[in-house]
């Protein structure tokens, strides 16, 4: 092991012991779908290969929140539902342009890297069969109400399995958002070939501390974090993008 480890070579994985679990009680066996094992197989790829570093922050929304309840009310009455989502996909696309590293991928050789020019957003999506990650085309260009409608329509076909081959392709960055769900914080693993991914939890009420009117005030935070390939991105870019992330969405 010693002389792979300093000749520069990775040691294979092992073959992994069958264990028969029924010797200890009853169990119930359930196969794998087939997104289950392609997703398996390109998060451990990801998980070897990318150096991960994970940044967290939170972002004050509480006026965010309020404008997306006003928008809501609008977009009720066209039949579109108004989340939060969008609202982030664009915040992201706005820093994205910023700081465009955020936005690239490595080249094969590891040696180049390719600055995108356009803003792909994916966006991670738990369904029946397992989590699948469509692409929101050309965000930077688009409305709330477009993102929403468009949020919509590939989420719900997504789960009835009738996405098309190229809606699943050509992001640049992915946003995996458990707000809907709960926890407090999570680090979520690079989707190769891109360099960086916002992991979102879910948002709370806490007391906030104002200096200019010496008390505490309730706000409505939103905790999240941005994984990044550290061969492309430093630490103190990774702080940089959180604090900038956190401005825009503080500023509907």
């Amino acid at each position: 092991i010693r002389l792979r480890m300093s000749s520069g070579l990775t040691t294979t994985s092992l073959p992994a012991k069958e264990i028969d679990f029924s010797k200890w009680g009853a169990i119930e066996k359930q196969k794998l779908t087939k997104i289950n094992k392609i997703t398996a197989s390109r998060l451990k790829g990801a998980w070897q290969e990318i150096p991960h570093v994970t940044q967290y922050d939170d972002a004050d929304i509480t006026e965010l929140d309020l404008f997306r309840k006003e928008l809501k009310v609008s977009g009720e009455k066209q039949g579109i539902k108004v989340t939060f989502l969008p609202f982030l996909i664009r915040a992201v696309s706005i820093v994205l342009r910023e700081k465009p590293q955020f936005n690239s991928s490595l080249d094969h050789s590891a040696e180049n890297l390719i600055l995108k020019k356009y803003i792909n957003i994916g966006v991670a999506v738990d369904t029946p069969g397992g989590l699948v990650v469509p692409v929101i085309k050309d965000v930077k260009n688009k409305t709330i109400f477009e993102l929403s409608k468009e949020l919509m329509d590939i989420s719900s076909r997504a789960k009835e399995k009738r996405l098309k081959p190229d809606e699943l392709a050509g992001s640049t960055f992915t946003v995996s958002s458990l707000g809907g769900i709960g926890g407090t914080s999570f680090s979520p693993i690079v989707n190769p070939p891109e360099v960086a991914i916002l992991g979102v939890s879910k948002s709370k009420w806490s007391p906030v501390f104002k200096k200019e009117t010496n008390a505490f005030e309730p706000r409505y935070l939103m905790p999240f974090c941005v994984s990044y390939d550290h061969r492309v991105i430093d630490g103190a870019a990774g702080a940089l993008f959180t604090t900038r992330l956190t401005e825009v969405l503080g500023d509907k």
